[in-house]
This record gives structure tokens, sequence and C-alpha cells, in this order.
């Protein structure tokens, strides 16, 4: 769904960036640079969704050893350190949605650790939220 729509928003009202499993690159992140500086936007959400297929990918390749092509490898090399302290007894129906949540958690700290995303939280002008969308529901969980 559309985040305008999940949000109650005009198009072209957010400024959306969409990679699969919200990874955060030069390119996502020059992306998120632009937004802030030049448009002034006053908020970031990281916005996860259940069943997400990329943290499902990325958690065959830590559990399984599952391998991709190699451009989704570095995807997935991007997903990876995020799930390092998901703990391994969780079952395979609790694995998933924790492992979602932990990428969401993991983009938004690599979000917050650049010297800008510092700077401009300490000054109260920049907030950094993360978030999960249930497909099924409809319903959008604030972390």
């Amino acid at each position: 769904m559309p985040p305008e729509l999940l949000f109650d928003a005009h198009f072209g009202e957010l400024f959306i960036v969409r990679v699969a499993g919200n990874v955060i690159s030069p390119e996502v992140m020059g992306t998120l640079q632009y937004a802030a500086v030049h448009l002034r936007t006053p908020l970031f959400v990281v916005l996860g969704h259940e069943g997400c297929g990329a943290v499902k990918a990325a958690l065959a390749k830590k559990f399984q050893g599952a391998r991709e092509r190699s451009r989704i490898e570095l995807l997935l090399g991007r997903i990876l350190p995020g799930l390092r302290d998901l703990d391994p007894a969780l079952t395979e129906e609790e694995r998933l949605p924790a492992a979602v949540e932990a990428n969401v958690y993991w983009s938004m700290r690599q979000l917050r650790e650049t010297p800008e995303g510092r700077a401009r939280m300490a000054e109260g002008i920049l907030k950094l939220v993360g978030a999960v969308y249930d497909i099924k529901s409809g319903k959008v969980r604030f972390l």
C-alpha cells in the first residue's frame, strides 16, 4: 500500500524512498541527506513490513547458508549486521517478525550515527521513528 494512503497524506506530501529491506546504502543516505538539508524534512520514518522478503532472504542466509545472486547478496550484506543479536532460539514463526523489527532498528541506528543525524536530532530539528506495517490488518505499529 502506498505510504500516502497509510498516513492519510496527499500524493507529493511525503518524500518516499523505497528500497528492499530498508537498506542504508550510499545512494539512500544521499537521498535522505538531500531531503533533510534541501527540503528540511522534519520527520523520517523507517517503515518495515511484516513478511519482508528481503529480511526473510537474509534469515535464510544467516541460518541456512542460502545463497542468492550477486546483487541480492550485496543487499543482504547490508541487512545481516542488524540481525547479529537475533535470538537463535526463536521459533520459525517468531523469527521473521523479530528480524523485521531488528532491521528497522538497524536502519535507524545507521541514520542516527551519521554526523548530520546526530547534529539535527540534538538540535531538535529532526525526528526519526521506526514502524512496522502489518499487511493483513493494514495497521502501522510504531516501535
